[in-house]
């Protein structure tokens, strides 16, 4: 799970190192599913009823740090969230992907990873 510590903003090392800890499980977290290139994993701290955290196995900062050597880091990205949404029971009645990209955002955690929030109505926009 995210610990408090990794929610500021730390050194990209550090972040890195608690990220794979997560992955390999030295750090506990309630796991919803994995592949060989994702993880998926409930939020400690959930803003919806369903809110889980999907984060590519290879390092990538963010969206806006993608290019032609790390692209194939999120390929297939969208059909593993979709089965991580069939999984929760949420794909029929919906769900929000959020990824938040850069400081301004509100990123805090600079390991690309996207927020699946469902399981409950919700309105647009939301802060």
């Amino acid at each position: 799970m995210w610990s408090l510590p990794l929610l500021r903003k730390e050194d990209l090392g550090e972040v890195k190192k608690r990220v794979y800890k997560i992955i390999n499980g030295e750090i506990p977290s309630k796991k919803v599913l994995e592949n060989d290139k994702f993880y998926a994993f409930h939020d400690i701290q959930p803003v919806k009823k369903v809110h889980v955290l999907i984060v590519p196995k290879n390092h990538v900062s963010n969206i806006a740090h993608l290019n032609e050597k790390n692209a194939d880091y999120v390929e297939g990205l969208l059909p593993f969230v979709r089965d991580v949404a069939k999984e929760l029971g949420i794909s029929k009645d919906g769900y929000r992907l959020i990824f938040n990209t850069g400081e301004k955002a509100g990123q805090t955690v600079f390991h690309m990873h996207a927020h699946l929030l469902g399981g409950e109505e919700m309105g647009w926009p939301e802060a």
